[in-house]
């Protein structure tokens, strides 16, 4: 199970840090990501972590804006999110990546848990 939260309304340019809560699941063994789906539109991969922190993905959209981590002794990941744009506006999920899957592709995830509403807008 996933739970996410931080979520808020920001102005464009702002930051604002997410948050997940992970349960019932090899935590420490698992490679995490953070999903996005934009009203009226599918589903986006946003970055992902390997399961020990030290190998992070990022699509293009939100390279050098967006950082993951991750705490194996809390079971949580984090979304530290900074110079946000509008089209960053979206509902956020974690997700646990199927193992020997690719962590990029929106179908390596079961499930997303219950996700945070981010709205970017002045």
């Amino acid at each position: 199970q996933t739970v996410a939260s931080g979520g808020d309304l920001a102005q464009p340019g702002g930051s604002l840090t997410l948050s997940c809560a992970t349960s019932g699941f090899a935590f420490g063994r698992t490679y995490m990501s953070w999903v996005r789906q934009a009203p009226g539109k599918g589903p986006e991969w946003v970055a992902g972590i390997s399961h020990i922190g030290g190998s992070t993905l990022y699509s293009d959209s939100v390279k050098g804006r967006f950082t993951i981590s991750r705490d194996n002794a809390r079971n949580t990941v984090d979304l530290q999110m900074n110079s946000l744009k509008s089209e960053d506006t979206a509902m956020y999920y974690c997700a646990a990546a199927r193992p020997g899957t690719d962590p990029r592709k929106v179908d390596s995830y079961d499930s997303w848990g219950r996700g945070t509403q981010v709205t970017v807008s002045s």
